[in-house]
């Protein structure tokens, strides 16, 4: 009779069970998904992976996490490779790395992750490890907002803004922004709060600047001060309403 394997035991465990051993403490979370990635199952890999990244449940080791993305990305799981792509283009656990970090993300972006799209065409805009080629990158860019991807759709407003592979269009750009701050995505908040202020809509400029501040990250708040501070009086005056009280 052939010996039971780590997997068949996971296996075994019926939803409820497995629901409940991810319910509990995030240090119990944690063993459970170890034991199931070194069983196999390469979901569990990539979740184990997310914590070792984040030190959530278990102490940070980008390093660890890169391994365990590599695992379940080399099976097929496609956020995963995502993940991978991430590690070697911000050098989490692993050299920075922009044309393999450009390959992973291709190859998840060719089986319609949505995330793994926006990021493949981020370098293909910016020719980060790859080819540069604007035109491509704002299909993709448009193929994830369709999705529903906040940060693409600022992304296809740029490119309006900017006049990267297309005629420029300040009022699409305008909708595109508008579009992305609904969704959530803070970079669209601020561009679409730039938009109001220089439509001279000072009052309903004001939240979104509150909202693009709170939902950014630190270096993101700080190209925001740089910004701020070459601004008009007028503007400057809200832009400091709206950071100040937070």
């Amino acid at each position: 009779m052939p010996t039971a394997t780590p997997i068949d035991a996971l296996n075994r465990l019926s939803a409820e069970e497995i629901s409940a051993r991810l319910s509990g403490p995030r240090d119990e979370v944690a063993a459970f998904l170890c034991e199931a990635a070194e069983a196999g199952s390469a979901e569990a890999q990539a979740r184990y992976a997310q914590m070792l990244l984040d030190g959530d449940g278990v102490a940070r080791n980008p390093t660890a996490a890169y391994v365990w993305f590599y695992r379940a990305a080399r099976v097929g799981h496609l956020e995963a490779a995502n993940m991978v792509g991430r590690c070697h283009d911000l050098g989490w656990g692993v050299p920075v790395d922009k044309k393999a970090a450009a390959a992973w993300y291709k190859r998840a972006a060719e089986r319609g992750l949505v995330f793994a799209i926006y990021n493949y065409a981020t370098l293909l805009a910016l020719g980060d490890g790859v080819e540069q080629d604007r035109e491509q990158a704002l299909g993709l860019f448009r193929q994830a907002a369709a999705a529903g991807y906040a940060k693409a759709v600022n992304f296809v407003g740029s490119f309006h803004e900017d006049g990267w592979a297309v005629e420029r269009d300040m009022d699409e750009a305008a909708r595109c922004y508008a579009l992305a701050a609904e969704g959530g995505d803070f970079r669209g908040q601020f561009n679409h709060a730039r938009m109001l202020l220089l439509a001279g809509e000072l009052d309903a400029a004001l939240p979104w600047l509150q909202r693009a501040w709170d939902g950014g990250n630190d270096r993101f708040r700080a190209q925001l001060r740089d910004w701020g501070s070459n601004q008009s009086a007028s503007v400057a005056a809200v832009f400091h309403s709206a950071i100040d009280s937070h």
